[in-house]
């Protein structure tokens, strides 16, 4: 009996270990009609890329954990009960920019109320751009990665002229308790010099849910039990437990405006601890970059930012020429089970150097 439990136990540990090791499988599932793919994970959805008609820009969304927990607000595409309401143009995880041209792609929600024929609403529309998806160039799933390569458009809404071409490549990769998002995107400029204007608004984010952002005793715009924006303002703090680290040591709200190649967002969903880490790349323009990263849940790194961040001390105006191009590169971690050490981002963010 004694020989029969030693050998039963060797097996179970073979078991688990095999379990383990196991690499998952990654499908993306085209439901185009739907304007979004879907990336499954063993038949899990990790994330969602879409292109919805009101959200002006493809985004990601919802972006959950390997143990199926949403990271991303819901507000104001799917809301649920008891999150903030404030900035409905941050949804998901996305890529845009908030003065191109002076143009506003960043800030933009739509015409809003056509009636609306005062001299300040018809010069904001006037100033507002988009970026739309234009068609899936390729898709492939596989053992523990998944590759999305997409079109896209960035135009002006007033006139519909392109001011750039988007050419982004995704890499979806799950390894255990670990979901990666690397996100390639060239942008190449059309018949004009396209500039980045310094403006702190932008450029590559996630909206996160509320219990990821950090505890605050401001006043706050919020969804009652049953998903609906509440009338006044409250202050609650319960189940927040949110709080940034970068690569440099700052933590808190400390973070914002400082230059880091690497920040984690890490907290607590309910019992499951979640570590959400942002990579820059040393290709990037500006690395290591400035971050436009809040304590209410905006997460978000800014290259072109410096005039802001900086209190007008340097002033960082990007221009890409007719014909030429500007690749960006950057990586989302989004561990579950336990807060990473800075010595397991520090891998994340090498391996990523490495890879591209």
């Amino acid at each position: 009996m004694r020989l029969k439990s030693i050998v039963t136990v060797f097996f179970t540990v073979l078991l688990a270990i095999s379990c383990s090791s196991k690499t998952s499988k990654v499908v993306l599932v085209n439901a185009e009609a739907e304007k979004r793919v879907d990336v499954m994970v063993d038949g899990k959805l990790f994330t969602s890329y879409r292109w919805p008609d009101n959200v002006m820009k493809p985004i990601l969304f919802p972006i959950n954990t390997s143990a199926g927990t949403t990271i991303t607000r819901g507000w104001p595409i799917e809301p649920r009960p008891f999150e903030t309401t404030d900035h409905p143009h941050h949804n998901g995880n996305w890529l845009n920019y908030g003065d191109v041209n002076g143009y506003n792609f960043w800030g933009n929600m739509g015409p809003g109320d056509p009636s609306d024929t005062s001299a300040a609403a018809v010069k904001r529309r006037s100033m507002l751009g988009s970026i739309r998806h234009q068609n899936i160039v390729s898709m492939t799933g596989g053992a523990g990665e998944g590759v999305l390569v997409c079109k896209a458009s960035w135009v002006l809404d007033a006139t519909g002229k392109e001011l750039m071409a988007e050419n982004t490549e995704y890499h979806f990769i799950a390894k255990g308790p670990v979901r990666i998002i690397d996100r390639i995107t060239t942008l190449t400029a059309k018949e004009d010099s396209v500039t980045f204007r310094d403006t702190k608004e932008g450029m590559f984010g996630i909206r996160v849910s509320r219990q990821l952002e950090l505890p605050s005793k401001d006043r706050r715009p919020m969804t009652d039990a049953e998903g609906k924006p509440s009338r006044e303002p409250v202050v609650t703090t319960e189940g927040v437990t949110g709080n940034y680290r970068s690569s440099e040591g700052v933590t808190g709200d400390a973070v914002w405006s400082t230059r880091a190649k690497w920040m984690d967002l890490y907290g607590n969903i309910g019992d499951e601890k979640i570590s959400i880490v942002i990579c820059d790349h040393p290709d990037n323009v500006s690395y290591p970059t400035w971050w436009h990263a809040r304590g209410y849940g905006l997460f978000c790194l800014n290259p072109f930012g410096a005039r802001d961040f900086t209190q007008g001390k340097v002033v960082l105006n990007h221009t890409i020429l007719p014909g030429q191009s500007m690749t960006l590169k950057y990586r989302i971690v989004v561990h579950s089970g336990s807060h990473l050490t800075d010595d397991e981002i520090n891998a994340y963010a090498d391996d990523f150097a490495k890879k591209y």
